[in-house]
């Protein structure tokens, strides 16, 4: 019989210190799950690893961490996505096929969401390997859940430009896509957060609605939405150095 793979939920404590405790920020089920699997396809082994061993403080691993079968999807999939094809992914399952449970991991939330995997993905359809997404935590979905904007109809966009211009022009293209109706949800790298929000204020009609999650599940979480004048008269209210979901919409 052939194995399944497993998409693995990872906490959103990536790079934050200190962590949460795993048990509060995973399900118990999702948990026991990985603690089973020996086989992995991870974004980073090092991360994966160290979340594993905390795996392995709440649930016995089934071996040792030495013995884990972890193949790290290639660098290219990460700084291009995988998500447009040009990349095979199906020699990296063949341990499904020999029978194993294989775990797909990223380094936060959930993968193949807003995160590499979506290759392997599709591949272990492609190759009739059943696909199990274990219930987890996604930022984006967070974030939506508490902006108050239009939950029916939102799409996540990514990376904004890091050149001023561009990201003007950008803002201001994903500004008539929210004020038609639909959310738009995107991210910033870590330690550029205020850059972006400032472009932001700057950018945006007073009256569009901008909201923001930073910290998510962390015990210093935050998030607020207000139209853009309001936000105009508050102190900047996002952590540069905290992962950080924003959204613009009505």
């Amino acid at each position: 019989m052939a194995g399944r793979l497993l998409l693995v939920p990872a906490p959103l404590d990536f790079g934050c210190e200190p962590p949460v405790p795993l048990d509060r920020a995973l399900p118990d089920a999702s948990l026991v799950a990985a603690s089973q699997l020996t086989h992995w396809i991870v974004e980073n082994a090092k991360t994966a690893r160290a979340f594993l061993k905390r795996v392995g403080e709440v649930h016995p691993l089934a071996v040792p961490l030495q013995q884990m079968q972890m193949a790290e999807l290639p660098r290219e999939v990460h700084k291009k996505g995988d998500h447009a094809g040009g990349f095979d992914a199906r020699p990296m399952l063949a341990a499904a096929k020999d029978g194993h449970d294989i775990g797909l991991l990223s380094e936060a939330g959930l993968p193949a969401v807003a995160d590499p995997g979506s290759s392997v993905v599709r591949a272990a359809h492609d190759l009739g390997i059943e696909v199990v997404a274990l219930a987890g935590t996604s930022s984006l979905l967070l974030a939506l859940a508490a902006s108050g904007l239009n939950g029916q109809n939102f799409a996540f966009v990514g990376y904004l430009p890091q050149d001023a211009a561009a990201r003007t022009q950008r803002i201001r293209e994903l500004e008539a896509l929210a004020l038609k109706g639909q959310t738009q949800l995107f991210i910033e790298t870590p330690y550029r957060n205020q850059v972006l929000w400032q472009a932001l204020l700057q950018s945006l009609r007073p009256s569009t609605r901008l909201a923001y999650a930073s910290g998510l599940t962390l015990a210093a979480a935050s998030n607020g939405s207000h139209a853009v004048q309001r936000w105009r008269e508050l102190p900047a209210p996002v952590a540069n150095d905290t992962p950080a979901v924003f959204a613009v919409g009505k």
